[in-house]
């Protein structure tokens, strides 16, 4: 080692970082530890040019030292910002979250899709029953609404009509039974009636708790499907009637009508006949009639032709059924009903069998399966009517999805 060679190099060397920007005691300190690398590798291999070799070697540590110590600033920092130990302050952000999920950014139908993937828990296939659409198709919007809001601050919350939206399905997927998310979905709209000055959160919180209310009197013991026209009303939870009652009745009187209210409205009529016989169906069909003004949604005109032929008759029934997609979902399911209504046994058990093989949910699957043998085993018996009468497929309250029934 020629350290008469490294001590007037030292100075130079010093001097070359200094002037491209490092501070004089961190040069310094870079120079020494380059210093120290060239004492432990010139012996055997001596660099072709010894200036050149410690000014790269010693701006690389000056740099790595750089690089260490913001990294270590940073953790002070975070440390400092950290919250001090102790018992954490109970806090729930999960309505917020529903709000950034719904960002401007996204359509509606993406901000649903992606809210309930990322903070509902569901399953890609599990959205996809509840929008109605194949599961390939929900997996590819729920990939692009990702791309879209990747990098973006979400900082502008979106509107409250697509986390009504959001929550309208996390109750209805809930409903169900795969996942049970109908207690959360109501706690949820709880908060959003309390926090925003608008009648339609209230209305959707109403048909919750009255939906929610003939939980109990939905499936048999055996697990079995209980149509709404079948059901033991003595099963309801009274209580949860009388609530989404009130709730919805001091929605209605700020005279601003949203969907979420008249669908709650037909809720309260149901819930409000004694017997299935005294449903008030002539009403009902009335609310349909604001249903559709408001909407235009197809599944609404198929409740709607449920209650025409409730109120009117099979044959009223059918003619309004008529103008609606074949392809609609559980439209076959309702025409079947129609059709034995009206006496046409053979077709209706032709068409609840077509339903089942359509139905996505076991319980529906198996209930429209029994419906179609019940009709055959008639069929193939006598002619005259059975004891049991016609009894109408599950969704005859709602405007479409799990929750009506």
């Amino acid at each position: 080692m020629d350290e008469a060679l490294l001590r007037s190099l030292t100075p130079v060397v010093l001097g070359t970082l200094v002037r491209r920007g490092a501070d004089f005691a961190s040069a310094e300190d870079a120079v020494q530890e380059a210093l120290v690398e060239a004492v432990r590798v010139w012996p055997d291999a001596p660099p072709n040019d010894p200036r050149a070799w410690l000014v790269t070697v010693a701006w690389r540590k000056f740099v790595d030292g750089r690089r260490a110590e913001s990294a270590r600033l940073r953790r002070e920092e975070r440390v400092e910002e950290e919250p001090p130990p102790g018992p954490v302050p109970s806090v729930d952000d999960t309505l917020r979250l529903y709000f950034l999920c719904a960002h401007p950014s996204l359509t509606p139908s993406s901000a649903v899709a992606l809210t309930l993937r990322a903070v509902g828990g569901l399953t890609t296939r599990q959205i996809a029953r509840a929008y109605l659409v194949p599961e390939a198709t929900m997996a590819q919007r729920i990939s692009r609404a990702k791309r879209t809001v990747s990098g973006v601050a979400f900082d502008r919350p979106g509107d409250v009509a697509t986390v009504l939206r959001v929550l309208y399905l996390v109750f209805n997927e809930g409903y169900s039974g795969d996942v049970d998310l109908a207690a959360e979905a109501i706690r949820l709209t709880r908060q959003l009636a309390a926090a925003v000055d608008h009648p339609e959160p209230a209305g959707l919180l109403a048909l919750m708790l009255l939906h929610h209310a003939r939980r109990p009197a939905r499936t048999a013991p055996d697990g079995a499907l209980v149509p709404l026209a079948e059901q033991d009303r003595g099963r309801w939870d009274t209580g949860l009637v009388a609530e989404g009652v009130a709730v919805l009745q001091a929605a209605l009187a700020r005279d601003r009508l949203g969907e979420y209210q008249a669908q709650a409205a037909v809720a309260a009529l149901h819930a409000d006949a004694p017997t299935a016989a005294e449903t008030d169906w002539p009403q009902i069909v009335e609310w349909y009639d604001e249903l559709v003004r408001l909407t235009g949604s197809p599944v609404v005109r198929l409740n709607r032709a449920v209650a025409v032929g409730e109120a009117e008759g099979p044959s009223a029934g059918l003619a309004a059924l008529a103008g609606l997609d074949p392809g609609l979902p559980r439209r076959t399911a309702v025409e079947a009903h129609l059709r034995e209504r009206a006496g046409d046994r053979e077709t209706a058990a032709r068409l609840y069998a077509e339903a089942a093989g359509q139905a996505t949910d076991t319980a529906e699957r198996d209930h429209l399966t029994r419906r179609a043998a019940r009709l055959n085993t008639r069929l193939a018996a006598l002619p005259g009517d059975g004891p049991d009468g016609p009894a109408g497929p599950e969704d005859t309250d709602g405007a479409g999805g799990p929750a009506a029934g």
